[in-house]
């Protein structure tokens, strides 16, 4: 690339090019970028012809991009991503805010409570982009663990964790096998044994891991399998009649206490998760004050408990 070409190649041309593409025309980037359109059109040429290609197809009434600008408009993309990266550590570096901090929250949280943790964050007007992103099963823990997430609720600890992830408890969450009235099940003799459970079709949350086998609890070899995205929606297929299975308890009493679902007494163990919430602390650095606000709101018995007391309606 010539000189010439690297001058002109700036963040604010790069997204001139790229608002040419968002618009459709020339005269509609102009508006958008406060330009009259001959000096937005000049830039245009200077660049086209600094790179020696056409960037956009002036033949019809829209500018399309040419293969060659489609390429450039990839890299103006990815560029001026990265230039935002470059401000946004920068100001991490001298305010000790997170310039992004993304939570992932399993499927068995009371996704309300992280909503109104998310309102009570914002509110402090802080400097860092928040993301939440659902995951289940070994994905909330892969997520954080890959980078992905910089904290995770609702997660189950093995020793074989990462070395570098920190983890307090969250609560104990017991499960209770039930069905719809309407289901055959709600009616068999108890305790219901494996072979019983076998005849029947289960519903099974899908892990959200995204390499790997990743788990299943609760399913038995050769059962006819119902599997669903994530919590709520096993709950809504049970209430269905759509097969049976293991519901965390808090999220399943409102439907036992109201009919809507029948608890069943199982021959296995009753299942008893210890859920923990986990975050990273590479080389033992200062925490970031989002990371530090989170876990000090994790950190208050009151709130473990309502994450722990899912509440759908009835």
């Amino acid at each position: 690339m010539s000189a010439n070409a690297r001058d002109l190649l700036t963040p604010d041309a790069l997204s001139m090019l790229l608002a040419i593409e968002e618009t459709g025309s020339f005269a509609a980037a102009a508006r958008q970028k406060g330009l009259v359109p001959s000096a937005l059109t000049y830039r245009v040429r200077q660049i086209e012809d600094a790179l020696d290609v056409l960037l956009f197809d002036r033949s019809s009434r829209q500018a399309k991009p040419t293969e060659a600008g489609k390429a450039l408009l990839r890299e103006a993309q990815r560029l001026l991503q990265d230039v935002d990266a470059i401000a946004n550590r920068v100001r991490r570096v001298a305010t000790g805010w997170e310039s992004v901090f993304t939570v992932a929250v399993d499927s068995i949280i009371a996704r309300s409570v992280v909503m109104e943790l998310s309102e009570t964050f914002l509110a402090l007007k802080p400097p860092t982009q928040l993301r939440i992103r659902y995951e289940t099963l070994s994905g909330t823990l892969a997520a954080l663990k890959s980078g992905q997430a910089d904290l995770a609720i609702g997660v189950l600890i093995t020793p074989a964790s990462h070395a570098e992830l920190m983890h307090e408890s969250l609560g104990e969450v017991r499960f209770v096998y039930a069905v719809a009235p309407h289901h055959p099940l709600a009616t068999a003799p108890e305790p219901l044994s494996d072979a019983v459970l076998q005849e029947h079709r289960a519903v099974a949350v899908a892990d959200s891991v995204q390499r790997g086998e990743g788990v299943t609890i609760g399913l038995l070899g050769g059962q006819d399998v119902l599997t669903v995205p994530d919590m709520p929606s096993k709950l809504e297929a049970q209430l269905r009649g759509l097969g049976g299975g293991f519901l965390p308890e808090s999220m399943a009493q409102p439907y036992l206490d109201s009919g809507r679902l029948v608890a069943k007494k199982v021959s296995r163990l009753q299942r008893i998760n210890q859920v923990e919430f986990a975050w990273r602390n590479p080389h033992g650095k200062p925490l970031g004050h989002a990371l530090s606000w989170w876990l000090s709101q994790l950190q208050q018995s009151r709130t473990k408990q309502a994450l722990l007391q899912p509440h759908y309606r009835v």
